[in-house]
């Protein structure tokens, strides 16, 4: 009989403790630490058959290293090709979380029934049917892609072996449990313990794993930290369920770029991708209305098109609301100052209503121009051509900031049919022979002109 060993951990943060205390030292948390048994079996390798297994590393000089064959793996998914930096690294060990509901098994799910690659999806939190059943909406014609239904990792190694697949997807790694360790599933043993195992099996073989995570409800993946310093990539699908849009982030990314995303649209048939989103946040309408203006921003590396509304109308309670949906409020009240300092609009009496549609959130500066066109338009009842967009800062003085990267914001607004983008005239652009029209103002009051000028002249 193997010794029976109990240790105490962090259910926060998986810091270990020989003995129980209230608080733990690392992350201050409170009553978070709780007693788990241990119990070493004599361990043997996943696949101790494998000349893998029983390899040994030899130091090799940098130069003289090969890569020329670790060529990425890339799905159908051009999204999910564009977060992880061009495709699926051999060898990698990625983790998705995100909230319950969101769509993370059935993103993982059609992109291993699109792959053309051997894939093993392990699930242990559904059965064959019931997956067989989503797959039905999914893509019923795929002939690439095996299910199991299997918490243990040592059956799971053992249909591995036999079934040599070229990519394995675990849906989720909060359901697995190890012969090793006596603990529950989803205790901070257990978790670091089948990671680990899944780990070696992906470094020796060169076959990319990847692990579906719960998250807690501060939004952090569940488990120790140390589970999302172990894996190579940590991908965050985000979004609301109340909305059809999701957003894919790279949190933690060792082959590429944590600055880009992808967008998804939730559909009876599964998520699909959204490669052009600025034509989904933009309304289309046949009448131009007032108090509508259309930012060029930036999530991420991607360039974005975003529409603006605001409402000013004459406060009747008294005290003066201010509503933003989408939009920093502090930000808002201090770009309502500015108008009534620097310009001389009088909004300190009037009820003032900011929304972002397409319900996201933004809080890049470069909305700023937008934010105070919208008000101003709101405000004189004059509607800005829908062909007008603004990317630019506003500072307390009134004076217009420049913003990062406005060639990328250029180019995307001439893509969509733009005519005129206004930006401030301190930005460097070396641009040239452009479709569409630059419009430089270094003030607020050469906006307010050009809106007033708008109204007197329709």
């Amino acid at each position: 009989m193997a010794k029976v060993k109990t240790t105490f951990f962090c259910q926060n943060c998986g810091t270990q403790y020989s003995k129980w205390q209230g608080q733990c030292t690392a992350c201050k948390e409170w009553n978070t630490i709780a007693e788990e048994v241990v119990q070493k079996a004599e361990k043997s390798d996943w696949k101790t058959a494998t000349s893998a297994s029983k390899r040994v590393s030899k130091p090799l000089l940098i130069n003289e290293i090969d890569v020329s064959q670790e060529a990425r793996m890339v799905t159908s998914d051009q999204e999910f090709n564009r977060v992880l930096g061009g495709g699926i690294v051999p060898g990698s060990l990625i983790l998705l979380g995100g909230e319950p509901g969101i769509g993370k098994s059935t993103l993982l799910l059609q992109i291993a029934l699109k792959l053309t690659y051997k894939t093993l999806y392990v699930s242990g939190e559904e059965s064959q049917k019931q997956i067989k059943m989503r797959a039905e909406r999914i893509n019923p014609n795929s002939s690439n892609c095996y299910i199991l239904t299997e918490t243990k990792t040592q059956n799971i190694f053992k249909q591995i072996e036999a079934l040599e697949p070229d990519i394995v997807v675990i849906d989720s790694i909060q359901t697995l449990h190890s012969d090793y360790i006596e603990s529950s599933s989803g205790s901070i043993s257990q978790i670091k313990e089948c990671t680990t195992e899944l780990i070696k099996f992906a470094k020796e073989t060169a076959t990319p794993v990847i692990l579906i995570g719960h998250i807690t409800k501060d939004g952090n993946i569940a488990g120790p930290k140390i589970l999302e310093h172990m894996v190579d990539t940590v991908l965050q699908f985000e979004g609301d369920r109340n909305h059809v849009f999701r957003i894919l982030r790279a949190h933690k990314n060792r082959f590429g770029s944590t600055n880009e995303l992808g967008i998804y649209e939730m559909q009876g048939s599964g998520l699909r991708e959204v490669s052009n989103p600025s034509e989904i946040l933009i309304s289309k309408k046949d009448e131009e209305l007032s108090g509508n203006a259309v930012a060029a921003t930036l999530e991420g590396m991607r360039p974005l098109m975003i529409e603006v509304q605001a409402l000013v109308s004459t406060a009747v309670y008294g005290t003066p609301q201010r509503s933003a949906t989408g939009f920093n409020a502090k930000r808002l009240n201090m770009l309502l100052a500015v108008l009534e300092k620097r310009a001389g609009f009088r909004l300190g009496a009037k009820d003032v209503f900011l929304n972002i549609t397409g319900g996201i959130t933004v809080d890049d500066p470069a909305i700023d121009l937008a934010v105070v066109a919208a008000i101003l338009s709101s405000n004189e009842d004059e509607a800005l051509p829908k062909d007008f967009c603004f990317a630019a800062e506003v500072g307390l003085s009134g004076e217009i900031r420049p913003v990062q990267r406005v060639e990328q914001r250029i180019l995307e607004a001439e893509k969509l049919g733009f005519s005129t983008i206004f930006v401030s005239k301190y930005n460097k652009i070396a641009l040239k022979n452009t479709v569409i029209k630059i419009q430089l103002i270094s003030k607020i009051e050469d906006l307010v002109g050009f809106i007033v000028c708008n109204k007197s002249d329709s």
